[in-house]
């Protein structure tokens, strides 16, 4: 499905050297915007980049860490140099390491906090001011953050990774009250199973079973069936803001 009224805008996708970023970054690209990907493999960035590009799309690859604060101020400042502002941020970077809480992984702790949490954080202050100007001139304005259904359903083994999910839906409600009034929409996208990288962050025999258990009896999304959704969100008019969305397999619960 086409959205033209996508044409035009410069967007930033996080995570995009993968599953639902890449899918963004490349629909997006598609409907005519201007896209700067940000992820961390620069090989898997510029292969993405060149497809992008084949297919007749403006793109720039920014190797980017969103755990960093140095890494995060000069991906802004490369994306500024290149394109100018930023008029669509979608926060899409995040790791999934589900393992028991019992198990005490604190490094695993840490690094969803930082990525999931913080890191989504880290992207929004780097892009506020060009947001906000944006919606100021009269323009379209939107930050899209990727949650999880995670952030509602509890899966056993999952707590940590729900908990900073929540905290991405928490956050995107709350920061409505301070965006709404600028005329910048905060969309919040909880997809349910999807096939992407994440499953393969799953470090246990047991538990990466378990989810090929279910994904096997659900079904799954693609990472294009989510990036659908969240082109759409963005096309919307202006003054409509689709605040949060649930996507999920027909068949998951």
């Amino acid at each position: 499905m086409s959205y033209q009224n996508l044409s035009g805008r410069t967007a930033v996708v996080t995570g995009a050297a993968s599953g639902i970023g890449e899918a963004v970054a490349r629909q997006l690209a598609a409907e005519g915007a201007r896209v700067a990907l940000l992820a961390r493999r620069a090989d898997r960035l510029e292969s993405v980049v060149e497809k992008i590009r084949a297919e007749g799309g403006e793109a720039l690859a920014v190797v980017a860490d969103v755990t960093d604060d140095t890494s995060v101020a000069a991906a802004r400042d490369l994306v500024h140099e290149t394109f100018g502002p930023v008029g669509l941020v979608v926060n899409n970077a995040g790791v999934m390491l589900p393992n028991p809480v019992g198990e005490g992984r604190l490094d695993e702790w840490q690094r969803m906090l930082d990525t999931n949490v913080a890191g989504v954080l880290r992207i929004i202050r780097a892009f506020t001011a060009d947001l906000v100007g944006t919606a100021a001139e009269g323009r379209t304005a939107d930050l899209v953050n990727v949650s999880s259904i995670g952030a509602h359903v509890p899966f056993p083994n999952y707590a940590v990774y729900g908990a900073t999910k929540a905290a991405v839906t928490y956050l995107s409600q709350s920061l409505r009250t301070e965006f709404g009034p600028q005329d910048v929409r905060v969309t919040n996208i909880e997809p349910g199973l999807t096939e992407t990288e994440l499953k393969d962050h799953v470090d246990s025999a047991e538990l990466s079973g378990q989810l090929d258990g279910m994904l096997q009896a659900v079904g799954a999304l693609t990472a294009a069936e989510v990036a659908d959704v969240v082109a759409y969100a963005a096309s919307r008019p202006r003054h409509v803001n689709l605040r949060q969305i649930m996507v999920l397999p027909t068949r998951q619960a």
